[in-house]
């Protein structure tokens, strides 16, 4: 089984293992209430850094959810930093109970990856996309070039990705993750059909939020 495969994080499965240690030691120590407060302190950090597999759909030209979530915003804005044209934006926000893998929406080659430091707004707020610290992951295939952002938030202090640039992505592949409350924002072509509204629940990699006009795609 690959290292991504497996059902938890490393990362987690490491700290939750180390939880778990103290709270033996503490419990032999006779410190009780803190050695079970950490018991289910290191049963949480397991359960955070699940990783569970996906069905990916199938579906020519469909766009996948990159991230676990629900939908917080939809709207058009002009993307200034890296596409300089008006894109489709969706906003989806990832509370501490979401799976916080996050996936590729489109098979493509990633050309470029940028880390941006900034501050840590709640992620669920409009500025967070722009003024929080982030990753930008530019995807691309064809003529079709889609950005993911992956956006930190009050709790959130760590953004991980796995891909670097020229890594060649599949529908679903998984690209990295964000510990605790996040966001992620997919921004898309003006012609492409939006599949959900603000509300709805997605999973990464398995629910359809886009879907091109582009028949070649």
């Amino acid at each position: 089984m690959k290292e991504r495969d497996f059902p938890i994080i490393k990362e987690g499965f490491y700290l939750a293992l180390i939880i778990f240690s103290l709270s033996i030691f503490l419990y032999l120590l006779g410190l009780i209430f803190i050695s079970i407060t950490l018991f289910f302190l290191a049963l949480f950090v397991l359960f955070f850094f699940r990783n569970p597999r996906r069905i990916i759909p199938d579906g020519k030209g469909t766009i996948l959810s990159p991230a676990d979530g629900k939908i917080v915003d939809i709207k058009k804005i002009r993307e200034e930093m890296y596409l300089k044209r008006e894109m489709i934006s969706i906003s989806i926000f990832l509370s501490i109970f979401n799976v916080h893998i996050n996936r590729a929406p489109y098979l493509g080659v990633v050309k470029k990856m940028e880390y941006s430091k900034g501050s840590f707004f709640p992620a669920f707020r409009e500025k967070a996309s722009f003024l929080n610290e982030h990753n930008s992951i530019l995807i691309s295939y064809r003529d079709l070039t889609i950005l993911v952002r992956q956006i930190a938030g009050v709790i959130a202090r760590r953004v991980v990705c796995w891909v670097k640039e020229g890594d060649y992505l599949d529908r679903g592949q998984r690209l990295g993750f964000i510990r605790f409350g996040s966001r992620v924002d997919i921004l898309l072509p003006l012609d492409t059909e939006v599949m959900v509204r603000l509300g709805d629940r997605v999973r990464g990699g398995e629910t359809i939020i886009g879907r091109l006009n582009l028949e070649e795609f």
